[in-house]
């Protein structure tokens, strides 16, 4: 047996003997470590010099662009400026000379200007049933156009969700409107509606119409096709504009639901009313639909009699104290707001040869279009002409006094005008014919 020799490892041998790594001298415990600073950025100054360049010719770009859009539009207002309309010289045409040389003249309310709204067809078919009103009973009751207009755009709305976007949402519509509008959800007078919250009082839907139109495309363009959720946010919409309708409405101390305003106090009867037309695109005689965009919810019942008929019958109803809601072109060079006149000059038509076919040919190649809804409310025979006394709530009848009115000649009607409104009490004669009341 040996002793161990009393030999003192250093600790170097130590941690040999053991394999463990050797110490690290405590000089050398911590490496020196880096200091972080700041300091101020330095561009690059040649690629400075390239970014600067670019963005000197982007701006230069614009200015270039933007010179060459001022003057085309300084070119189109100097040209929009220097615009002429073709117009018939009547400087020597024998025309009525106001309102009142009408003595065949049916009561109505004093024209109403719709501003810039596309809902004629609202104005001039309430200020017919207005005088319908006052022919029945006796009564002045003056009706809210846009009561009309509010429950139409929800009724377009409801035909836009059902054909998933296929179906027309614009503001027009036309004279058979009313009837369907009425005996779903009644009418109410003006002073329960007036629909407008502007201060001056003026209608203006350009921006609330743009605004619905922007929302159905979207419901449209990601497929969202909930009536509980599109229709309220449509009313939102128009009520910043039009504000809300009413439910109930007092007349006369005594208060009523829509529906009962138009019974018991409008005493209306909406099927006492029929609308006749004439095309040869469908058989006379027949009932058939007007194809017009206006007509969107595409409905049938419209009378087609031949174009003698139709004119003659306008006529025969008026003379007896009924007026129309009549529709049609209102931009021919024979339409003149500053002459209160339109009439079809012999440039257009000759003499002789306004025609069935002439009438027709104009609607087919588009130059007869369904532009506009007026109210007729008078005639008159002068230098052996028709002239019928024309209620307008469009501005084209206020570029001269009187305000509100226009003078169509006969010629003009038959040619130009595409249908028209009359209690079937005036036309049993004709309806007779088509087999059914």
């Amino acid at each position: 047996m040996h002793k161990l020799s009393p030999t003192i490892l250093t600790l170097s041998a130590l941690c040999a003997a053991l394999a463990l790594p050797a110490p690290v001298p405590a000089q050398q415990a911590r490496p020196p470590q880096d200091k972080a600073v700041y300091r101020p950025h330095v561009e690059d100054p040649v690629l400075k010099e390239l970014e600067d360049r670019d963005k000197k010719a982007g701006e230069d770009a614009l200015a270039a662009t933007k010179k060459i859009e001022d003057e085309q539009e300084a070119l189109a207002k100097k040209e929009g400026e220097a615009k002429q309309d073709l117009r018939v010289d009547m400087s020597g045409l024998v025309k009525p000379s106001s309102p009142q040389a009408f003595k065949v003249q049916a009561w109505h309310f004093p024209p109403v200007a719709q501003y810039l709204t596309g809902t004629c067809w609202s104005f001039s078919t309430t200020s017919y049933y207005e005088s319908e009103i006052k022919r029945l009973t006796g009564q002045e009751v003056k009706l809210s156009e846009m009561w009309t207009v509010w429950n139409e755009y929800l009724d377009k709305a409801k035909r836009y969700i059902a054909t998933r976007g296929n179906s027309v949402f614009e503001e027009g519509s036309e004279a058979e409107a009313i009837p369907r509008v009425w005996k779903a959800y009644g009418v109410v007078p003006e002073a329960a509606y007036p629909g407008v919250l502007a201060k001056d009082g003026r209608y203006d839907h350009a921006g609330m119409l743009k605004e619905m139109k922007a929302y159905l495309a979207y419901c449209k363009a990601n497929n969202l096709w909930d009536e509980a959720q599109i229709l309220p946010a449509l009313k939102g919409i128009m009520a910043k504009t039009m504000g809300v309708p009413p439910t109930q409405v007092t007349w006369e101390g005594k208060t009523y639901t829509p529906q009962a305003f138009l019974t018991d106090v409008c005493k209306l009867n909406m099927d006492d009313y029929v609308c006749f037309i004439s095309t040869t695109s469908i058989p006379f005689w027949t009932r058939g639909e007007l194809k017009v965009e206006d007509n969107w919810w595409h409905d049938k019942e419209y009378c087609n009699v031949p174009l003698d008929v139709w004119y003659d019958t306008l006529v025969k109803a008026v003379k007896a104290g009924s007026t129309a809601a009549i529709g049609g072109d209102v931009s021919e060079p024979g339409y003149d707001g500053f002459a209160k006149v339109a009439m079809v000059p012999s440039f257009d038509v000759p003499p002789g040869y306004l025609t069935q076919d002439a009438r027709e040919y104009r609607i087919d190649n588009g130059t007869t279009a369904d532009d506009h809804g007026i109210h007729l409310v008078g005639w008159m025979s002068l230098g052996g002409q028709d002239w019928f006394l024309i209620k307008d709530s469009a501005r084209a009848a206020r570029k001269a006094p009187p305000e509100g009115y226009l003078f169509y000649r006969g010629d003009y009607v038959k040619l130009k005008m595409l249908s028209y409104t009359l209690n079937k009490s005036f036309v049993k004669d004709v309806l007779a014919k088509f087999g059914k009341p």
